[in-house]
C-alpha cells in the first residue's frame, strides 16, 4: 500500500502537467460556476442482453477513456453493450490513479503520458494501440494570411498546452520549417482553450492553436473562423517515418499477460468500432451526443472527419509511436519521463 501511495504521489505532478495533451477532451467549455461533473461508468450491458456461450469464460476488461476523440472512437463499444465495462472521464488525472491501483485494466491516455507511466511503474504499463493521431490545428479569424507554417514568421498566436505535447509539437514543426520558435513566432500561452476562443472573439488575437473537436465548436460561434493549417498534415509532409500522435490505449502488464484472449478481442472490437465511426459520422455523432461526450450531434458529426481517429497496432503502432516519442524526447526529455520506453512497451511487436 505504501508503494502505491508513493507511486501515485510521484505521478501527480506529471499527470497535471501532461493532461493538457488530451487536446480538446472537453469540447464545450463549462461556465466558471458550473458544478464539477464526475466521471461516470457507461452501462456495458443492454437491458436484456442475449446470452453468448463464449462469454462464460471471458474475463471482462475495465477500460477508461477521455471525453474527446479517444472516447469518440470507442462509441460503438460503449453503446452496443457487452461484457466489458467502460468509464468516461474529463481528464487523464482521473484515470491514471485507477489504472495504477488496478481499478482499471486499460485506459486511453495522451501518448507521452503513456511513456511517463511506463517509467514510473518500472515497465508495468504496455501500449496496445494508437487510437488518435494529431488533432491540432491553427485557425485564423477573419483572414486568409496564413497558408503555410512559413507565414507564421513575425506573427502572434494564442494557444493552450504549454509544457506539454501541443508546445513540443508546434516547436518541432516550426524548426523543421526553418523558423526559430523562440524568435520568429510569439505564442501567447493561455491556461485553457476557452481563453483562446475568447481572445479570438474579442479581437485581441487573430490566430490560435486549437484541437478538435474544439475547433468545430469554436467555428459554430465565430462565423469567420477558418482552419488555416492542419498540424498532422504538416508533420506527415516531413516524411520522417513517425506521426503526430495524440492518444494511445495502455493496459496493465499483469492483466495483458494473464488475459491474452480478452486483450485480442478488445482490440478487434476497438478496430471495428473505429471503422464504423469513420464510415458513419451521422450515426456516430448521435451516439457521441447521447453519451455526453459532445453536446450537439451535429457538431460531433462535423468534427469526426478531423479527429484522426484510428486503431493502429503491432509494427505500424511501433514505428509511428516510437518515432513520435523520439521527437518529444529530443525536444524535452521530461515529456516522456526522462527516458524512452524499452521495446516491451509496445504490445505485439
Amino acid at each position: 500500500m505504501k508503494s502505491i501511495r508513493k507511486l501515485l504521489a510521484a505521478l501527480l505532478l506529471p499527470v497535471l502537467l501532461l493532461s493538457l495533451a488530451a487536446c480538446g477532451q472537453n469540447a464545450e467549455p463549462a461556465p466558471a460556476d458550473a458544478p464539477v461533473q464526475e466521471e461516470h461508468s457507461v452501462p456495458s450491458e443492454p437491458a436484456a442482453p442475449e446470452e453468448n456461450p463464449a462469454d462464460a469464460e471471458y474475463t471482462p476488461l475495465r477500460a477508461g477513456a477521455l471525453k474527446g476523440p479517444t472516447a469518440m472512437g470507442m462509441i460503438r463499444m460503449l453503446s452496443d453493450g457487452g461484457v466489458n465495462h467502460y468509464t468516461l472521464a474529463g481528464s487523464a488525472g482521473e484515470l491514471t490513479p485507477k489504472l495504477i491501483k488496478g481499478d482499471l485494466d486499460a485506459a486511453c491516455v495522451p501518448a507521452n503520458l503513456a511513456a511517463v507511466l511506463y517509467g514510473k511503474t518500472e515497465g508495468q504499463i504496455v501500449t496496445l494501440a494508437v487510437n488518435t493521431l494529431g488533432v491540432l490545428y491553427i485557425v485564423e479569424n477573419g483572414g486568409e494570411t496564413v497558408q503555410s507554417l512559413a507565414d507564421l514568421k513575425g506573427r502572434t498566436l494564442v494557444a493552450a498546452g504549454k509544457g506539454s505535447t501541443p508546445e513540443y509539437g508546434l516547436r518541432y514543426l516550426l524548426e523543421q520549417n526553418g523558423l526559430n520558435p523562440d524568435e520568429d513566432v510569439t505564442v501567447d500561452w493561455k491556461s485553457e482553450h476557452a481563453e483562446c476562443v475568447a481572445a479570438l472573439a474579442a479581437g485581441t488575437a487573430d490566430l490560435a492553436l486549437l484541437p478538435q473537436p474544439f475547433v468545430t465548436v469554436a467555428q459554430g460561434k465565430l462565423e469567420n473562423l477558418r482552419t488555416a493549417l492542419d498540424l498532422t498534415a504538416e508533420w506527415d509532409a516531413l516524411d520522417n517515418g513517425s506521426a503526430m500522435i495524440t492518444g494511445v490505449v495502455v493496459a496493465r502488464r499483469d492483466f495483458v499477460e494473464q488475459n491474452p484472449e480478452t486483450v485480442e478481442r478488445f482490440l478487434e472490437e476497438y478496430a471495428a468500432s473505429v471503422d464504423w465511426v469513420n464510415a458513419n459520422p451521422a450515426e456516430a455523432g448521435a451516439l457521441i451526443a447521447e453519451q455526453g461526450i459532445i453536446e450537439s450531434p451535429a457538431v460531433a458529426e462535423k468534427a469526426l472527419p478531423y479527429c484522426n481517429i484510428v486503431c493502429l497496432t503491432g509494427r505500424e503502432m511501433y514505428e509511428k509511436l516510437s518515432g513520435y516519442l523520439q521527437v518529444l524526447a529530443d525536444a524535452a526529455p521530461e515529456s516522456v519521463g526522462g527516458a524512452l520506453p524499452r521495446a516491451d512497451f509496445y504490445y505485439g511487436v
